[in-house]
C-alpha cells in the first residue's frame, strides 16, 4: 500500500496540508483453536500483511472527524470527543468511537479532537477481523497523537473491552491480541485464560496459507455468537457443581468424558465438548508444527472443522462446501476460521498446486452455491505499529 497516496487522500478529504502521522494494524487468521478464546482455552492465530491503515492528525477543537475510503458514500462522520455514544447511523465509526471512550474511561487524557482517514485492504465481512483491526489502529494513533503511556497488551484489552461493552459483541481476546502482538513469520500460541503466550515459527517449506472468502456476509453482533457463548457458560456452571474449574479450557478430553453427564442439556453438552476437544487439538497442533509434522497439523485442522460443523454448529453450506472441495483437491488441511455462519476458510496448500487448487475449488463452489468465492494467498506479518 502506497502511504503517500493515502496522505494525499487525507489532505483532499480534510482540506489540510498539515503534518500527519501514519499507522497500521493487520487483519488476522486463526490457524486452529476456534471458539476457545472465551472458554479459557488456547488459540493459534497469526497477523497478516493486509490490514487497516490510518492517517491522522490532532486538531485544536473537540471534534473527531473520521473518513473511510472503504465506506466512501458515508462521507466524514463527526462527533464530539466528550460525547461518545453508540449511534446506529455512525456505522463503522462506532468501532473507533468505542476505543476512544474506553481510553478516556481508563483515565487516559484525550482532550482535543482529531481527524483520521482509514483504509482497509482486508476483504470486508470476510471474518479476518476488520473490526479488531480498526480498534487496534485507533489505539495506536491515540497513544502516539496524545503521547499516552501504555503498552500493547493494555491497548489489546481496551480494544476488546470496547467491542464487548460499546459495540455489544461478546468476543474473546484472540482477535485483538493477534492483531496487536503479531510477529512476521510466526503464529501466537496464546492461553486465553492467563494471556501467557509464545511465538511459534511457521516453517512450512513449499506450503502456503490460502484463505477462501465464501462471500456469504454475516454480521458478528447479530449472529448466534453470543448464544454459543451463553450455552458454554451454562455447561460450565453445571460442571462446576462438582469440579473445581474456572473454564472449560481447564479440562482434558478424559476429564470431560468422565463428567459430561453433569451437563443435562444435550445441546450444551455438544457445545462444551467442542470447547474442550478444540483446546486439546490446538495444543497438539502446535506440538506437531514444532516437530515439523505438517500432515498431523492438517489432520487436526480437518477435525476442528468437523467439530465446528457437528458439535458447535457454526458452519454453513458455503463453508462446508469450500472445505470439502479443498480436501478433495489436495489441501493438506482445511477448516472454517473466525466466528462462522459465513466468512472464510483457511487451507494449507502446496505452492506448486495453488493455481489448480483455486480453479478446482472455485468451480465446485460456484456450481454448488451459485456465486463465486474469493481466494487470497496470505503472508504472516507484524502487529500494530506506527509507520
Amino acid at each position: 500500500m502506497n502511504i503517500e497516496v493515502l496522505i494525499q487522500d487525507f489532505s483532499t478529504v480534510f482540506n489540510s496540508k498539515e503534518k500527519v502521522q501514519s499507522f497500521f494494524a493487520p487483519g488476522r487468521v486463526n490457524l486452529i483453536g476456534e471458539h476457545t478464546d472465551y472458554n479459557g482455552g488456547h488459540v493459534f492465530p497469526c497477523a497478516l500483511t493486509v490490514g487497516t491503515y490510518a492517517i491522522a492528525r490532532k486538531t485544536n477543537d473537540s471534534k473527531v472527524r473520521l473518513f473511510s475510503k472503504n465506506f466512501h458514500s458515508l462521507g466524514i462522520i463527526e462527533f464530539d470527543v466528550n460525547e461518545l455514544v453508540f449511534k446506529e447511523q455512525d456505522d463503522w465509526a462506532n468501532y473507533p468511537k468505542g476505543v476512544i471512550k474506553m481510553f478516556k474511561a481508563a483515565g487516559f487524557k484525550v482532550e482535543t479532537g482529531f481527524e483520521v482517514l482509514f483504509f482497509g485492504n482486508i476483504p470486508n465481512g470476510a471474518g479476518l477481523s476488520s473490526s479488531a483491526s480498526i480498534e487496534l489502529v485507533t489505539s495506536q494513533l491515540l497513544k502516539d497523537l496524545f503521547n499516552l503511556s501504555l503498552d500493547m497488551i493494555e491497548m489489546v484489552k481496551l480494544s476488546q473491552k470496547s467491542e464487548n461493552e460499546f459495540n455489544g459483541v461478546s468476543c474473546g481476546i484472540m482477535d485483538q491480541f493477534a492483531i496487536g502482538m503479531g510477529k512476521k513469520d510466526n503464529a501466537i500460541f496464546l492461553d486465553t485464560n492467563t494471556l501467557d503466550y509464545e511465538y511459534v515459527p511457521v516453517k512450512m517449506e513449499g506450503i502456503s496459507i490460502v484463505i477462501a472468502n465464501s462471500n456469504k456476509r454475516r454480521g458478528l453482533a447479530e449472529s448466534k455468537y453470543n448464544e454459543r457463548r451463553s450455552e458454554c457458560e451454562s455447561a460450565l456452571r453445571e460442571l462446576q457443581r462438582v469440579l473445581t474449574i474456572s473454564s472449560l479450557g481447564d479440562l482434558c478430553e478424559e476429564d470431560f468424558e468422565k463428567n459430561k453427564h453433569l451437563i443435562k442439556n444435550d445441546i450444551e453438552r455438544k457445545r462444551a465438548r467442542h470447547a474442550v476437544y478444540e483446546n486439546m487439538r490446538t495444543i497438539k497442533a502446535v506440538k506437531a508444527l514444532n516437530n515439523g509434522d505438517i500432515k498431523l497439523f492438517g489432520q487436526l485442522m480437518n477435525a476442528s472443522h468437523n467439530s465446528l460443523r457437528d458439535d458447535y454448529e457454526v458452519t454453513c453450506i458455503e463453508l462446508d462446501t469450500l472445505v470439502a472441495a479443498a480436501l478433495a483437491n489436495g489441501a493438506i488441511g482445511s477448516r472454517m476460521t473466525g466466528a462462522g455462519f459465513g466468512g472464510c476458510t483457511v487451507s494449507l496448500v502446496h505452492d506448486s498446486k495453488i493455481e489448480e487448487f483455486i480453479k478446482a475449488v472455485q468451480s465446485v463452489y460456484e456450481e454448488t452455491i451459485g456465486y463465486k468465492a474469493d481466494f487470497h494467498v496470505v503472508s504472516i506479518g507484524d502487529g500494530t505499529r506506527q509507520i
